[in-house]
């Protein structure tokens, strides 16, 4: 009849298995699910046969014995995407029913270490872990009952059984990280979680750190890729290992960073790890590297060219250098300094206002008020009133009123009418 009628299937399949047949309604539900041109009647749709013979084979390992179940429930997670983690489960419930249980934790390991989506782990893992608690408490329950006092040999099974319980429960937090990771290898904020899950163990930190920097690709970068960076350069400065440290900022220099600002980070965050060893002349160094113009001439805002040719109009690495040059270096050099970030343009009121009152301790009032008066030739209003502000205001000191404030009052006049 079913060589007449093959789309008569399905009540065949109902028939053996209530006869208890199993065994030939697998291979017949076998052989529909794999024909291409097969339409059930009962309006099932080819996935819901899968889902029917996943769990007809995984609930009865003892009575289908023609078909590969393992190889079955392989394909279909190849091929049923959506269901990964109910096909895990399925097959490692195969295995329980078979009482392979050694088999069936592989199958677990494997799926909580392939999955990508956190439905799918989280399904898996609380299967995973009730398997296990269960297990565990099967064996207490077979030392109570026992009339016999426990020998060594099964309170060490016990023990083994309660560690792997609560091994795979502190797992947990790092297994669900890695599917994130699995997710998109990108991801910054996981891979530093990552670094703070497996603090106290120094070797897995630097193989991380290592996996994330190599992984992580700048244009698809989410979060600020500086921090591994950095953070990989700090592990090994905590770790006293400053040449270490150094071999990782001199290669986090050459990172093509999408904003300038990253780079310039990198580069003071360089720079503060000399100054915290006390290494004031290597620091002075790393400033002179990092402001060091290219002779081609770019914009701060070109995209166009790399971070690394733009770096040297990022206000943040010659602010840092005038604070060290005012702090260790000499006048000259510090005049210097100050001079070239006006050169380029890229001065804030506040480091007009910084040059000009280092300048007055230096003794330098003229060259105080040229300073200003630079600044004020810089900016509009109202980001010039800083600036006009403490210029008056260290003229009145200076001169008292004796002479007139240059440029002209009639600028001052102006700017004070806008």
């Amino acid at each position: 009849y079913m060589k007449l009628f093959p789309d008569e299937a399905e009540e065949f399949i109902d028939y053996l298995i209530s006869i208890d047949r199993l065994d030939e309604a697998a291979v017949l539900m076998a052989k529909i699910v794999n024909a291409t041109d097969f339409v059930s009647k009962k309006g099932k749709s080819n996935h819901a046969l899968w889902h029917e013979l996943c769990e007809l084979v995984s609930k009865n390992p003892d009575k289908v014995k023609s078909l590969n179940v393992d190889a079955i429930i392989r394909s279909g997670l190849r091929r049923y995407t959506d269901q990964v983690g109910h096909l895990w489960n399925s097959l490692a419930d195969y295995y329980i029913r078979a009482g392979l249980f050694e088999r069936a934790r592989d199958v677990y390991e494997e799926s909580i270490q392939t999955v990508t989506t956190v439905r799918d782990f989280t399904h898996v893992f609380d299967a995973y872990a009730q398997f296990e608690e269960l297990s565990l408490s099967k064996k207490m329950e077979e030392m109570q009952e026992s009339k016999e006092t426990p020998s060594e040999e099964e309170e060490l099974v016990v023990d083994l059984f309660m560690a792997r319980f609560e091994d795979l429960m502190e797992r947990r937090p790092l297994l669900l990280n890695s599917v994130l990771l699995r997710q998109n290898p990108h991801n910054v904020v996981e891979w530093l979680k990552r670094v703070e899950l497996l603090e106290g163990k120094p070797n897995e930190v630097i193989n991380t750190l290592t996996e994330a920097v190599q992984t992580v690709d700048p244009k698809q970068a989410v979060g600020k890729l500086r921090l591994l960076w950095v953070n990989f350069a700090k592990f090994y400065e905590t770790n006293k290992q400053l040449e270490d440290a150094r071999i990782i900022f001199n290669k986090a220099i050459l990172v093509p960073f999408l904003k300038v600002d990253d780079l310039a980070t990198v580069w003071c965050e360089f720079v503060e790890m000399e100054l915290r060893h006390d290494n004031f002349e290597e620091a002075l160094i790393l400033l002179r590297r990092a402001t060091a113009q290219t002779q081609k001439r770019v914009s701060y805002h070109d995209s166009a060219e790399t971070v690394q040719m733009r770096l040297h109009k990022s206000l943040k690495i010659w602010s840092l250098y005038a604070d060290l040059e005012e702090s260790f270096g000499t006048f000259k050099s510090t005049k210097a300094v100050y001079d070239r970030i006006l050169e380029l343009k890229i001065a804030s009121p506040q480091i007009i206002i910084n040059y000009g009152l280092f300048l007055k301790e230096q003794n330098y009032f003229e060259e105080a008020f040229k300073a200003y008066e630079k600044g004020i030739a810089l900016f509009k209003w109202p980001n010039v009133f800083d600036i006009w502000n403490t210029y008056l205001t260290e003229f009145l000191e200076r001169y008292g009123g004796l002479r007139d404030p240059r440029p002209a009052p009639t600028r001052l006049c102006a700017a004070l009418q806008r």
